[in-house]
């Protein structure tokens, strides 16, 4: 546990997943998906939308 940071912390309290999805853009299956696989928290889940979106740009580049 971090004891620098207090835990109600609202940069990491859960996302909503239907707020989730329209932040990034995302269909509402996968923002659900991504919120549970991270445990709802804000920073886990923005890292894993923004990785998403990164591999998804990157496929489109390639032509995949």
């Amino acid at each position: 546990m971090d004891l620098d940071r207090p835990t109600d912390d609202a940069e990491d309290q859960p996302y909503e997943p239907a707020f989730f999805a329209s932040k990034y853009g995302l269909p509402p299956r996968l923002a659900k998906t991504m919120v549970e696989a991270n445990g709802g928290g804000r920073r886990a889940c923005d890292a894993a939308a923004t990785t998403y979106l990164r591999y998804v740009a990157l496929r489109r580049q390639r032509g995949g």
